[in-house]
């Protein structure tokens, strides 16, 4: 093994040397014969290594450099960064990159929590030029935060492990000083990792994923949305049949919940749909047994004779391309976007990992009238398979515009209407 300060040279004749702090040393004569033998050992080994990941992990879109790209959108629209240097990754994998993921914004000032940096960023901009003048950290030394919310002078962030708030008091832009409340302690762990969290009115709702692609669950709060009073107590399973909801949204007129669910893997690249789900109390929503429209998943557990195991299950709202990974979802309330445009879900689709032609890498709004799916921010996967990012939340900002968190790129967007 070489270590940092070697350099390796290839020389006239096929000659390998080694550059040292002692000058050039010889690994090879001219001949070259060992070498020729060595290099086709390395291209066996990677083929037999291409094999195993192609098989074993699925198609991987390759990934862009920079984390830049042409994104497109409706005529009248723009995108343009918001904030970066938040954390990137050059291999596109299954579940979060090491980016920011679930954004807030209050008072103006622009939050994202960064599971693998282990800490809540605060992004303000103090000038108003629309872009984030400083990358700030609110709170660190968490373990692997993801959902935020706030509510009455508190922050409230989900981690792995538990769920916990704070406050900002005196407004410097970092969480006070003992002032974190543990709400929730005992989330299992394992399996899908995030944690979103969701406060509306007097009641906190936290969505833990499940704890493998396809199972039935040992603990009852996996793949599930639990419901909580909103210092924590009193926790109770709201829905359940969701493997991963990882985006949660009230609607602002009805307080209905919607939440975003992502279907399992190795049924195929159209099977099955991710989904849309208008969430209600005491509902099972299918998995692992079910899924969409109440069809039974027929590869899981061949011992269920029951031809009507899904007859009692609630179908999804809207079905969407298998594996496009939905995240985040907001309803748009804003006054600056065409009138059409009011009222429409937006989703992020994170994109796939193992889906033989990718798919997602996108952001679509959904008419929630006709509950039809529309492209709106495209070509974050370009067409020749590069990933120029994944977008992962969305939310409304308070001056109409949207604003995206791409955990890939590193970057959070900013969306908005020019005319």
């Amino acid at each position: 093994m070489l270590n940092h300060d070697h350099q390796i040279l290839l020389f006239p004749r096929d000659q390998i040397k080694v550059k040292t702090d002692q000058g050039y040393s010889m690994l090879k004569d001219s001949s070259g014969r060992s070498f020729w033998w060595s290099l086709l050992l390395v291209i066996v080994l990677m083929s037999i290594f291409a094999f195993i990941a192609y098989n074993y992990f699925g198609v991987r879109p390759s990934v862009g450099v920079d984390g830049t790209g042409e994104i497109s959108l409706p005529p009248g629209f723009v995108i343009e960064t918001y904030a970066d240097d938040l954390g990137n990754s050059l291999v596109s994998y299954p579940g979060p990159d090491p980016g920011p993921r679930m954004l807030l914004q209050q008072n103006g000032v622009v939050y994202v929590s960064i599971p693998n940096r282990n800490l809540v960023a605060v992004l303000p901009d103090r000038d108003g030029d629309k872009r984030a003048d400083e990358v700030g950290v609110f709170i660190s030394g968490l373990n692997y935060p993801h959902g935020l919310d706030y509510s009455d002078g508190w922050f409230y962030i989900a981690e792995e492990d538990q769920v916990i708030r704070v406050r900002d008091d005196d407004g410097d832009l970092v969480a006070d000083a003992n002032s974190t409340e543990i709400l929730i302690d005992d989330i299992p762990g394992g399996g899908h990792s995030t944690r979103t969290v969701k406060v509306n009115g007097s009641s906190l709702y936290l969505s833990i994923g499940s704890s493998c692609n396809v199972c039935y669950e040992e603990d009852e709060r996996r793949a599930a949305i639990t419901k909580c009073d909103i210092d924590g107590s009193n926790c109770s399973v709201f829905a359940t049949g969701l493997r991963n909801s990882v985006g949660m949204v009230f609607h602002p007129e009805t307080g209905e919940l919607y939440a975003t669910d992502n279907g399992r893997d190795w049924l195929g690249d159209d099977l099955p749909p991710d989904e849309i789900n208008l969430v209600e109390e005491g509902n099972d929503y299918g998995w692992p047994v079910c899924y969409s429209d109440n069809v039974r998943d027929t590869e899981f557990d061949t011992s269920i004779s029951d031809e009507n195991v899904c007859e009692n299950k609630t179908p999804s709202l809207v079905d969407l391309q298998a594996h496009s990974a939905p995240l985040g979802l907001v309803f748009y309330e804003g006054d600056t976007f065409p009138e059409e445009y009011l009222g429409d879900l937006f989703v992020c689709y994170h994109g796939s990992w193992n889906r033989e032609e990718p798919t997602g890498y996108k952001i679509v709004n959904i008419d929630m009238d006709t509950l039809v799916v529309n492209d709106f921010a495209t070509d974050w996967l370009d067409d020749n398979g590069t990933v120029i990012g994944r977008p992962v939340d969305v939310i409304v900002a308070e001056d109409g515009s949207l604003l995206v968190s791409d955990d890939n790129a590193g970057k959070v967007y900013r969306i908005y209407y020019a005319g």
